[in-house]
């Protein structure tokens, strides 16, 4: 009897395929289960492996995105990846999966997206395959380096340390909104913003660079599948607990306007959207402040303490604005389930 996909979902699916691997090499620091996968390569640092797909119909919307965003995006989310992980993206190899009938004018331009942004980040595309398909894919590996006492894995979160992340998570979801049904009230700035961040999401690999560089950071990961889905998968790797300060959420004006004006809460487009490729994370309470500035100093963009962790025993709760505890829910991305475009 055959099982399909859709039954597990997406990670008790990568469990159940991990279980039918062997040992690993003696060489591999980080395997399945984390941003990227580590393997020593030198004695101080290690090389990063990671791969990642944008399917059409699944991940970008047929028709709408244009190819070069497409390409751009494919980037980005490895990029992310590495980001995760405090490393430098190093080579990109890029595996196109064609239907017969794509037009050759737009996978150039996807593929000059893919050029383009690999270059904002110092990365080279240096090879891949193509082969016929019945649905358009672009699937991307990405290499990267980072240095041995710098890397930053899932696991490593612990009672007291605070959590924090860039940016404003739910503006991803606030732009897909806008494409898939119009909005009256937003300025068109506001409108280009949002449907940027859904579309050209920045990888943050100068902000981790700018942590590193101060050091304290326990535990982090790029949040693609929501705010809250993303913090669960530390304190899955971790075993701890979470408390998130729902007064403390970044919650972007024009994001929040939008999501009032369809009668969302803004809190969920923040905790559950995915897609924004931002960095949650955990550090020292030490600490805070001064990543805080550097990361501010380094790039512009804003670090917001949100949270802290607590033991695996005190469970995972959102903190409303009059104190009240309630149970944090998950519901961000599931690539099994119904999917965002």
């Amino acid at each position: 009897m055959s099982h399909p996909v859709s039954g597990l979902g997406e990670f008790a699916l990568i469990r159940r395929l991990a279980a039918r691997l062997g040992p690993a090499r003696r060489d591999v620091v980080v395997g399945i289960g984390d941003d990227v996968a580590a393997v020593e390569v030198r004695a101080d640092r290690y090389l990063l492996m990671t791969c990642d797909a944008q399917v059409e119909g699944v991940h970008f919307l047929p028709g709408v995105t244009p190819p070069e965003r497409v390409g751009r995006k494919a980037a980005a989310v490895n990029l992310s990846d590495i980001a995760a992980a405090g490393g430098r993206p190093t080579h990109f190899l890029v595996s196109l999966l064609l239907p017969p009938d794509t037009a050759v004018e737009w996978m150039e331009a996807a593929y000059d997206g893919i050029a383009h942004e690999a270059a904002l980040f110092g990365a080279d595309v240096v090879g891949g395959n193509v082969a016929r398909a019945g649905q358009l894919a672009l699937d991307l590996t990405l290499l990267g380096e980072v240095e041995r006492d710098r890397i930053v894995r899932r696991a490593g979160a612990r009672p007291g340390d605070l959590v924090l992340v860039t940016g404003s998570p739910g503006m991803a979801r606030a732009g897909l909104a806008l494409l898939k049904q119009p909005a009256p009230g937003l300025a068109d700035e506001e409108r280009r913003r949002l449907v940027d961040a859904y579309q050209l999401p920045v990888p943050r690999i100068r902000e981790a660079r700018a942590m590193g560089d101060v050091g304290g950071v326990t535990a982090m990961i790029d949040v693609s599948d929501g705010l809250a889905a993303d913090l669960g998968h530390i304190c899955d790797e971790s075993g701890v607990g979470l408390r998130l300060l729902a007064r403390s959420l970044p919650v972007d004006e024009g994001m929040g306007r939008l999501a009032r004006s369809l009668g969302v809460d803004p809190l969920e487009w923040v905790l559950g959207g995915g897609d924004d490729y931002e960095l949650a994370l955990t550090a020292r309470p030490g600490r805070a402040e001064a990543l805080q500035r550097a990361v501010h100093d380094a790039t512009g963009t804003p670090l917001t303490v949100i949270g802290e962790i607590v033991p695996r025993e005190a469970g995972r709760h959102l903190v409303l604005d009059g104190g009240q505890e309630v149970p944090l829910t998950v519901a961000g991305w599931e690539h099994f389930g119904a999917g965002h475009p």
